[in-house]
């Protein structure tokens, strides 16, 4: 159907705009006289394909909505949503359409599409919302007051459509919804254009006002020791992610609980699905002030805050992933921006209090809700916040990606900051939105190693594993090695190992502090050089060596935070850079060394090393990844350097 590609491209258009939707959503249709393609339950707008579309048979859905229903209201719905179900066509069985399914057909125009844009609902939000909308936008629109979405406000929607077109004499285009947004209906995607850019601009004349949604200034020790106090105190035992913003607008309104009060409730219904019902309130930053205002909300609701607002400092917004927090702030934001619209029309009014209650419990934002919102499903390290240090390439890049398979949420920190930030944009793009992140770090200098567990915790909310991967190898023996070298090698490869521990330790110390059942781990990858010695070798090996003594030192000292502190000792990995690098890697760096003995050939010094291994071959990145997860998924071994050498190295 060649209005399907209108619609399409209607949809990414105004679904990449977040002037327009909430978290992706809205929704869409066109239809021909038999069939009507709707927007599938849970789908965002943006990028959305002929997937994303339900292709449902029109006179089953007039069937359905002209059908008398009797009973209570929970299942004059379920059989208003079996009527749209069987309403399918065939091969759209496994899709569900949008709640609004039975109202888009309603609209005898083609193309119709709903959205939600802030500026519009700074009307529909209002205290005198209906003479707001018939001031700006005119009276050839149809004005509905708040009304239960699904079938109920497309029964209603039917009846005004109907009385509009006797007194008009011809069919709406414009729909506007009460504390909930506006339909737009038109013949062509030139007509819809139009008509949307127009009614957006006489709104956007209309408000004198307008939010500043710029994000102010923070302390970013101030909000990384709050988001991992919300992170523990708010899902406890749960994973559990934060996302911090603070618009310039939010900032005024927290002065106290009066001025707060526009942001202290629903707007509309996609803000009960997203973000809770309503935002909890500290009235200050201390740790006392933020437990009070979470405690409150749970005794109060039943339920954990979804945003909780510090005064003086912004917005945390709570989700079980990191996606889902920022969905969170994201669409809190947008209330922020309906607050500032609403004083431009008298003031706001939140959904009426049945209306939350309803919207709360309803089985079809519930669905919409769980699917927009669904991760990959559990995997082995679910919910893990990590950071590796030399993630960018190599190994580290390796061993990263093993994590972000297995569900973690993984730091890419590295020298190589435009590395750091393709290695992690790969992983977004593998593994989901917010897979990975990319933090420039040096970690032998103390300032960048303070600030990259810093930027984690404000991006991420908190920290769970810190893989302390990061090293460099200058072989070579007494009379090559000279004092800068060595030097070098010992901050790399051991006193940066004391800067991540210790900050690292310092966030999972405070995250302890307020859930004390869950459990952290630091673990440093170490090398075979590490268990015993390496000839022509020795400033390595020597850093290696100290490491793992520090391990076995911090693993007594932090046992008690519940911190497992352990090492990975693997063997030698032959297909990365660090031995395979043509002109710096140890296959070249022994040969011209001379550390094997005959080696004419640097295929000469690898059939060398893997003879030396009783498995007959190289450590691969999996290797090491199997061990990593097992120390993060026993809860009885701190203080251990586990090998993964193919036999080279045994433990006695």
């Amino acid at each position: 159907m060649a209005d399907l590609k209108d619609i399409i491209s209607l949809s990414c258009e105004y679904g990449a705009n977040a002037d327009f939707v909430l978290a992706g959503g809205g929704n869409t249709s066109v239809k021909d006289e038999d069939y009507l393609w709707v927007k599938r339950s849970g789908t965002g707008l943006v990028g959305i394909t002929e997937d994303g579309f339900v292709k449902l048979c029109r006179k089953g859905l007039a069937a359905t909505l002209k059908k008398r229903y009797s009973g209570t209201e929970d299942e004059v719905e379920a059989e208003v949503l079996a009527g749209m179900m069987s309403a399918r066509c065939r091969g759209e069985e496994a899709k569900r359409p949008s709640v609004e399914a039975l109202l888009h057909a309603l609209f005898p125009q083609k193309l119709v599409v709903h959205l939600h844009p802030a500026a519009i609902n700074g009307l529909t939000c209002a205290k005198e919302a209906k003479a707001a909308v018939t001031k700006v936008l005119g009276e050839d629109l149809i004005w509905m007051n708040e009304t239960k979405p699904g079938y109920t406000l497309a029964a209603s929607a039917a009846r005004a459509m109907k009385a509009y077109k006797k007194e008009k004499g011809t069919d709406c285009t414009l729909m506007v919804l009460q504390n909930h947004g506006i339909f737009f209906a038109a013949d062509t995607a030139e007509e819809m254009r139009a008509l949307i850019s127009g009614v957006m601009a006489k709104v956007e004349a209309a408000a004198a006002v307008k939010p500043d949604m710029t994000e102010a200034e923070f302390d970013a020790d101030v909000v990384a020791n709050l988001a991992c106090e919300i992170r523990m105190l708010a899902a406890p035992g749960a994973s559990s992610f934060v996302t911090f913003t603070a618009p310039k607008s939010l900032l005024s309104m927290m002065e106290d609980k009066a001025a707060f009060a526009p942001v202290h409730g629903a707007y509309t219904p996609d803000h009960i699905v997203y973000t809770g019902h309503m935002p909890a309130y500290a009235e200050s930053a201390s740790d006392e002030a933020v437990a009070k205002a979470i405690a409150g909300f749970k005794k109060k609701y039943g339920t954990a805050p979804r945003i909780i607002c510090v005064k003086g400092v912004g917005c945390f917004a709570v989700g079980s992933s990191k996606k889902n927090a920022d969905i969170a702030a994201a669409v809190f934001r947008d209330a922020v921006k309906i607050a500032v619209y609403t004083k431009n029309f008298g003031g706001n009014r939140f959904m009426a209090p049945k209306m939350v209650a309803f919207i709360r419990n309803w089985e079809v934002e519930k669905y919409r809700s769980s699917v927009s919102l669904a991760g990959a499903g559990a995997k082995r390290l679910s919910g893990r916040i990590a950071i590796v240090t030399g993630g960018a390439q190599g190994f580290g890049y390796g061993v990263a990606e093993e994590m972000c398979a297995e569900g973690a949420s993984v730091v890419i920190a590295d020298m190589n900051a435009e590395g750091a930030a393709k290695a992690a944009a790969t992983l977004c793009a593998d593994f989901g939105a917010g897979a990975a992140y990319a933090v420039a770090c040096n970690v032998a200098d103390e300032a960048s190693v303070e600030n990259l567990v810093r930027e984690t915790v404000c991006h991420y909310g908190g920290l769970d594993v810190f893989v302390s991967n990061a090293g460099i190898l200058r072989s070579g023996g007494l009379e090559d090695m000279d004092l800068k070298t060595f030097d070098l090698m010992t901050k790399v490869n051991y006193e940066a190992y004391f800067l991540c521990v210790k900050y690292a330790a310092r966030v999972m110390r405070r995250e302890h502090s307020f859930d004390g059942e869950r459990y952290f781990d630091i673990i440093q990858i170490n090398s075979k050089s590490g268990l015993s010695g390496s000839n022509r070798n020795f400033a390595y090996a020597g850093g290696k060596f100290g490491g793992i003594g520090l391990t076995q030192s911090f693993a007594l000292e932090l046992v008690d935070h519940r911190i497992k502190v352990n090492s990975i000792c693997p063997g030698n990995f032959f297909d990365g850079p660090l031995w395979s690098d043509p002109e710096k890697g140890l296959f070249i760096q022994y040969l011209r060394s001379g550390k094997v003995p005959g080696a004419k050939t640097v295929e000469d010094v690898k059939i060398a090393y893997e003879n030396k291994v009783p498995m007959r071959r190289g450590c691969g990145t999996k290797d090491v990844a199997r061990a990593l997860f097992y120390i993060i998924e026993q809860e009885y071994e701190t203080g251990q350097a586990v090998p993964v050498t193919g036999g080279q190295n045994m433990l006695n």
